[in-house]
């Protein structure tokens, strides 16, 4: 296979830029530096980059179908309107937990939003949650420390889902009438591989593609969870993936810097970059939060 082009969108220098998102209604690019409390955004056309300071870290978010965007705060999940800057918070997220936030998130194909924690203190004290339309968050299961990978299959029937530190992206059956997974079974397994789980997105073709965290290295899975594909980045810490695009045929890297050292930071320029790459192959549109 012909050897793909990963090339560099703008260099935006993020500490640890993370959760991109796809708008087809208004044709750009959305994703977070948590670290640096930024909201970026990228319209291909004209290459125009902009960026919001916000009240918190953003770790992920979602559109919402009434308008604006749904955040995945640190501290708790809020609706946020980028033009006014208005919040409105709609829950705190373990608020007895000084080591934990939340992390990585998406909605499920019914339009509820499925959001995981991350614990620094490494002892598996965060949550997966879901969201429902009507505002109400659930716990769906516990013993995270850093909650990555959330994407789901085309029908919905089955979400994929990691803990970054057990290196290996699990699949679940997924009840699509009430959002609730069960049946937890390994996926795919690190072993042998370089880095760890990070963010995933789902393809038109129903496979799986991942960012391997501190593996200079994004991965198409099949179903079966064997490895497709490989495709080397720039960097060695991809953080996630977002198809866009007008035809959803571009797949754009979020990348990170937070972890590397002085000698590293010259040696990858291109850490904390945008990225893009033209797999060959399209993805599909993300669903909107229904609340």
């Amino acid at each position: 296979m012909k050897r793909q082009e990963v090339t560099v969108v703008g260099e935006t220098r993020n500490i640890h830029g993370e959760g991109p998102i796809w708008s087809e209604q208004l044709q750009k690019l959305f994703w977070t530096d948590i670290e640096s409390r930024l909201l970026w955004e990228y319209e291909p056309l004209g290459s125009r980059f902009r960026s919001w300071p916000m009240p918190a870290k953003v770790c992920s978010l979602a559109f919402r179908e009434k308008g604006g965007l749904l955040i995945a705060f640190d501290r708790g999940l809020s609706f946020y309107d980028l033009e006014s800057g208005v919040e409105q918070r709609i829950v705190d997220v373990e608020p007895g937990f000084p080591t934990t936030r939340l992390n990585d998130g998406r909605c499920d194909r019914q339009g509820r939003f499925i959001v995981g924690g991350f614990d620094s203190s490494e002892k598996g004290l965060s949550s997966a949650y879901r969201l429902d339309v009507d505002v109400s968050l659930h716990r769906l299961f516990g013993g995270l420390s850093s909650a990555n990978s959330t994407c789901f299959s085309h029908d919905g029937a089955t979400m994929y889902y990691a803990d970054s530190p057990q290196a290996a992206i699990w699949a679940f059956d997924y009840d699509t009438a009430n959002g609730t997974p069960h049946g937890r079974r390994v996926f795919g397994t690190f072993t042998g591989q370089p880095g760890l789980p990070d963010g995933s997105v789902i393809d038109a073709d129903g496979l799986l593609w991942n960012a391997q965290w501190n593996g200079s290295r994004v991965v198409r899975y099949r179903p079966d969870g064997s490895v497709d594909r490989v495709i080397e980045t720039p960097c060695s810490c991809p953080t996630s993936l977002a198809f866009g695009g007008r035809d959803l045929d571009v797949l754009y890297i979020t990348t990170s810097r937070l972890i590397l050292s002085p000698d590293q930071l010259k040696a990858q320029p291109s850490a904390g970059a945008l990225l893009e790459v033209r797999p060959g192959v399209k993805g599909v549109a993300e669903t909107r939060f229904k609340g």
